[in-house]
């Protein structure tokens, strides 16, 4: 049985109560486990993104999904590609110099937890590609960062390529070849930043953008999300057990 429902996490333990955000969680009923945060797509914490939640507390992982726009447009959430515009727009407001701030208090969140082993690993999408991808270069707690992270065709990570050095676990790139909005050019300069890793991966799949999300059909692609999640759970076996 997994338990589901939403709970607080504090940024400043010194700040006032605005300073907090929610996240929602499943917990597996194994006792505690490995943790895994789930970054959402600008949709935000939606249908999708709590069934992939309760998906991986199916198969033995604490999984946490915060909202990441909370400073913006706490609660958003769009449950298909109506609200693409939205969504981009609070994406393009973001800072995501906060946003490290809050994974940062995240990840002591959630490594604090009860439910936790004290490993924590992270899967992000579409926007939370890069937030997965910002979460295992630039997120650290007692000098300690994330044990694995999984980037979903990360919108942003091209951006930050700089950042690549800093990456100190084991991780995993999802790509389609026929992405609408990150080009092939963009997706090889990732593979060129990180192709000394024999630690980092990068997939490719004959599919385009948001190919994982099946609350959105015009995106979903089935065959390429089925072989990337299977990827995905194999990979977080092998680096959270």
């Amino acid at each position: 049985m997994v338990a589901t429902g939403y709970e607080n996490v504090t940024v400043d333990e010194k700040a006032s109560e605005e300073q907090t955000f929610r996240a929602f969680v499943a917990v597996p009923d194994t006792g505690p486990a490995p943790a895994v945060v789930l970054f959402q797509e600008v949709f935000g914490v939606n249908d999708n993104m709590r069934e992939l939640a309760r998906r991986l507390a199916g198969n033995g992982f604490l999984a946490v999904v915060p909202e990441m726009f909370w400073r913006l447009r706490p609660g958003f959430e769009s449950h298909d590609e109506s609200g693409l515009a939205e969504g981009m727009e609070l994406a393009a407001h973001l800072d995501l110099d906060l946003a490290v701030v809050d994974m940062t208090a995240l990840l002591a969140h959630v490594r604090a937890k009860p439910e936790c082993s004290g490993r924590v690993g992270a899967v992000g999408f579409c926007l939370g590609g890069t937030l997965a991808y910002l979460f295992a270069t630039s997120v650290r707690v007692g000098g300690r960062g994330p044990d694995a992270a999984v980037s979903y065709y990360g919108s942003g990570v091209h951006d930050h390529l700089e950042l690549a050095r800093s990456i100190d676990c084991p991780m995993l790139f999802h790509y389609g070849d026929h992405d609408q909005y990150i080009s092939r050019a963009q997706i090889a300069a990732v593979e060129a930043a990180v192709a000394n890793r024999p630690d980092i991966a990068v997939h490719h799949y004959d599919a385009g953008h948001a190919f994982s999300n099946f609350d959105a059909p015009s995106f979903h692609d089935p065959d390429a999300a089925d072989l990337a999640w299977g990827r995905t759970l194999a990979f977080l076996d092998d680096t959270l057990a």
